[in-house]
């Protein structure tokens, strides 16, 4: 099963929250990791089964790294406020830097993350029709 972490900065979380809710019944198929906050709060508006890591701020970024580096997830839909100071900026930098060093696809926005479901959607799709 393929694994998806999900991560959003503070003002970030409503934008999270409606794409969740667009994407429900796909992201429901997958293994989802997430930062603490996000993930709590999309277990608790969805029921979802959501791995929660630390919150960003605290190590969760640098944990959802690790899986990266590990090979253990297949793609990050993370909505990053750019206009804002973070105070954990490295570790963010180090997790995008992650993704690509190791060739994992990085949504950084709603738009490149609903394409992204879209294709992995589809490659889904495909493989179940030719199991047939």
């Amino acid at each position: 099963m393929k694994t998806i972490a999900l991560i959003a900065h503070d003002k970030k979380k409503d934008e999270m929250i409606d794409f969740v809710n667009n994407h429900q019944d796909l992201l429901g198929k997958y293994h989802l990791i997430a930062t603490r906050t996000t993930g709590t709060l999309i277990k608790e508006q969805f029921g979802l089964d959501v791995e929660t890591m630390m919150s960003g701020p605290l190590g969760g970024d640098q944990q959802i790294g690790a899986l990266i580096a590990t090979e253990q997830v297949d793609f990050v839909i993370f909505l990053r406020d750019p206009l804002t100071s973070q105070p954990h900026e490295p570790d963010i930098n180090a997790l995008l830097r992650i993704c690509d060093v190791h060739n994992i696809p990085l949504a950084t926005n709603r738009k490149s993350a609903h394409i992204m479901l879209k294709y992995v959607s589809t490659k889904h799709d495909e493989a179940e029709a030719a199991k047939q």
